[in-house]
């Protein structure tokens, strides 16, 4: 599959905090979430989720978005995991 990197943001430099990570969750209709080995997916069309649920996910410990980030089409992946990353790329 071929994707298009439209815009890179260097996270150690720009820090993203709540408002704008809930914004950019906002444009998704999925989530995929990895922490560890862990991957939740949250299908926001289809449940109802509070902001504080995509918080939880989408969020670090230092209060900006976790990183890496990527809005791929309307699923946004948080977090690196080596599956995600692979169905994404396949």
């Amino acid at each position: 599959m071929n994707h298009t990197i439209t815009e890179t943001i260097d996270a150690s430099k720009t820090k993203i905090g709540l408002k704008e990570a809930l914004a950019l969750a906002q444009k998704a209709s999925t989530i995929v979430a990895a922490k560890g080995s862990k991957i939740t997916t949250l299908d926001l069309k289809k449940d109802k989720h509070t902001a504080e649920d995509i918080a939880a996910l989408i969020m670090g410990p230092t209060g900006n978005l976790r990183a890496p980030t990527l809005l791929a089409g309307n699923t946004l992946y948080v977090g690196f995991n080596e599956e995600a990353y692979k169905k994404f790329c396949s």
